[in-house]
């Protein structure tokens, strides 16, 4: 299994596939398919019946995960998407960006 460099809550960008450019705030990781569900990214309509929770059904618009290696986190500091990696700042292992260097 691969490093997930990306938790929820970072800003990314796709990068690859139908949805490339658009950018958005990660909501949740899905360790075990290397797959995230980014907010207003990759959205599919889904077909609901009619419930007590939802009485009239109809269609609902929903985020799909998208996998991982089609995501990069995006650089605080330059708004531009960048690789991330890791180093140890004092006895803490901590996530900066490669392109300017900052901790994330």
């Amino acid at each position: 299994m691969t490093k997930i460099k990306i938790k929820s809550g970072d800003v990314v960008k796709v990068i690859a596939g139908d949805h490339k450019g658009a950018e958005g705030k990660v909501v949740r990781v899905i360790r075990e398919d290397n797959k995230a569900i980014v907010e207003g990214v990759n959205m599919v309509s889904k077909h609901t019946k009619p419930s007590a929770k939802n009485p009239q059904g109809g269609i609902v618009k929903k985020e799909a995960p998208i996998h991982i290696s089609n995501l990069a986190l995006v650089d605080p500091k330059s708004k531009e998407a960048t690789k991330v990696g890791f180093k140890a700042e004092g006895d803490k292992k901590v996530r900066f960006s490669k392109k300017s260097n900052q901790v994330l």
